[in-house]
């Protein structure tokens, strides 16, 4: 760990970043101290650059919400992420902690989504209305734990809290996320979703770059640490 950052890949190019929950990804009105900033901290000094530094946000994970985040240290590779991740062609997979079992060991869920932008959250419905947008994503169940479960989320679109309002609509709210329906929050704020595992092809030299992002210290992910550490899913 580098400067507070937990750097999972670098190069020329990009820079892939474990943030840890409670941290945003990108400065807003409560000006607490943001991801973005602190890479851009962590060139600057690594580096001796002069004046600012350029460091493109290629996507983002929300506050509560732990695991990978791709930044982009040039206008190419910006460009290139950007236009990846618009075409769907990197895949995303997340770790989720539910108190419930979702309706199948492996399956999918298909939902069409409207935003609500004062409320800053979605509702979910099954089937499309006017002004929604589909979201669909793949699942299967890798454990359970002392009646808790650990699922991995592959998505297959990418919408504003898509895994949090899917898990709710199907009756198993994420553990700690209040905004979604779970009865209580997690001491530290957090939700337990992860970021766990990103594939996809490098902007530039166009190699396949798979990263896996481990698992923060934190309560709610003790319970599987092991089953993470194990390499295993």
């Amino acid at each position: 760990m580098k400067e507070g950052l937990d750097i999972v890949y670098e190069d020329n190019h990009l820079l892939v970043i474990n943030k840890t929950s409670g941290m945003l990804v990108q400065s807003d009105r409560t000006e607490d101290i943001c991801l973005l900033d602190m890479a851009k901290d962590y060139i600057k000094q690594k580096y001796n650059k002069p004046g600012n530094v350029f460091l493109g946000l290629v996507h983002r994970l929300d506050r509560p919400v732990s695991g990978l985040v791709i930044l982009a240290k040039t206008s190419k590779a910006l460009t290139r992420m950007t236009e990846q991740f618009r075409q769907n062609r990197i895949q995303k997979y997340y770790w989720a902690i539910t108190d419930r079992m979702l309706p199948e060991i492996e399956g999918s869920l298909v939902n069409w989504l409207i935003k609500d932008r004062q409320k800053n959250l979605v509702s979910t419905f099954s089937k499309e209305k006017a002004g929604s947008v589909k979201a669909e994503l793949e699942y299967r169940v890798l454990s359970n734990i002392n009646s808790l479960y650990l699922s991995e989320v592959r998505l297959i679109t990418g919408r504003f809290h898509q895994i949090r309002a899917q898990f709710s609509a199907a009756g198993c709210p994420i553990v700690g996320d209040l905004k979604y329906g779970f009865k209580s929050p997690n001491p530290d704020q957090s939700i337990c979703l992860h970021a766990r595992k990103l594939f996809f092809r490098h902007p530039v030299r166009n190699e396949e770059i798979n990263l896996v992002a481990p698992l923060w210290p934190k309560p709610c992910w003790d319970v599987f640490r092991d089953h993470g550490e194990s390499g295993s899913a």
